[in-house]
């Protein structure tokens, strides 16, 4: 599948251009797609156990600096992404806290979603919310660019998790385009022998991805009992990968949250960006 038109959330807690916006726009460069800057407008949340009821001043004047803030992220993102040469566009997203239907139906009708982690010092509203709409319903893949940011995209050195899921299918589907830039593809496997895959692990993936003329080797590394995400981010470090291609909570929501899981793990500590389908 090509990638031919990608979404951006853009980030309103700044005033800076944003990784996800520098990455967003690479991509769109090297794959001549169409980039969509979506700015959300986060309605304001009014504590549901106040005693006094809340001034209509106070709600206008917050709406007002919501406004402000998403208007400012589209003139930055259309400033930075101007002068790329790329075809682009910025949306304002009317958002409701507990409604996210707005932006996923704006996601829906794309090839690739691009969405910054939560920066824990200056979080933006609904991100967690907004990640996993876009991973469970939106029916695209996702990238998440990690908030301590990168200097330039890229994508020579790849690593796919893979354990046989449909989930981690269809992530490698979906990056296939960016895949195929790749200078070396790692097939990246925890504790192998668990996974009960018939043959050898990883060796009918690394045929597929070698008839899409991918360079793939096959990597199977040891847990060591810190549980897979440790592992997988160990490797990354070690072996400097620079993208990331895996599977999106293979569990349900419920699941993954009371039991942990590599997914939720990798989004609270990934530092390389990643892309990730449901």
């Amino acid at each position: 599948m090509a990638i031919k038109d990608i979404v951006c959330l853009l980030d309103i807690e700044t005033d800076l251009t944003t990784a996800p916006v520098q990455i967003a726009t690479e991509i769109a460069s090297k794959l001549d797609a169409h980039l969509t800057g979506l700015a959300p407008l986060i309605e304001p949340i009014v504590p549901a156990l106040m005693v006094q009821p809340v001034p209509d001043q106070f709600i206008s004047d917050a709406r007002n600096r919501s406004i402000e803030k998403a208007r400012s992220s589209m003139e930055r993102f259309s400033s930075y992404t101007k002068n790329s040469g790329i075809a682009f566009e910025t949306r304002l997203l009317d958002i409701t806290p507990g409604g996210l239907e707005t932006f996923v139906n704006s996601t829906r009708l794309s090839d690739l979603i691009i969405i910054g982690q939560d920066n824990p010092d200056k979080p933006e509203p609904l991100r967690a919310d907004l990640i996993e709409a876009a991973l469970f319903d939106s029916g695209q893949p996702i990238m998440v660019v990690p908030f301590v940011g990168t200097e330039a995209f890229s994508a020579k050195k790849v690593m796919v998790a893979w354990d046989g899921s449909k989930t981690a299918a269809r992530a490698i589907h979906a990056a296939m385009p960016i895949l195929e830039l790749a200078e070396a593809v790692q097939v990246v496997l925890v504790d192998g022998k668990k996974l009960h895959l018939p043959g050898d692990p990883g060796a009918d993936l690394a045929v597929y991805l070698s008839r899409h003329g991918v360079d793939v080797t096959i990597e199977n590394i040891s847990s060591d009992g810190e549980g897979v995400a440790a592992a997988l981010l160990n490797h990354i470090e070690s072996q400097k990968i620079e993208l990331v291609v895996m599977g999106g909570y293979g569990h349900s929501r419920m699941r993954e949250f009371i039991m942990g899981g590599a997914t939720r793990e990798m989004l609270e500590s990934m530092t390389v960006p990643c892309i990730m389908a449901h």
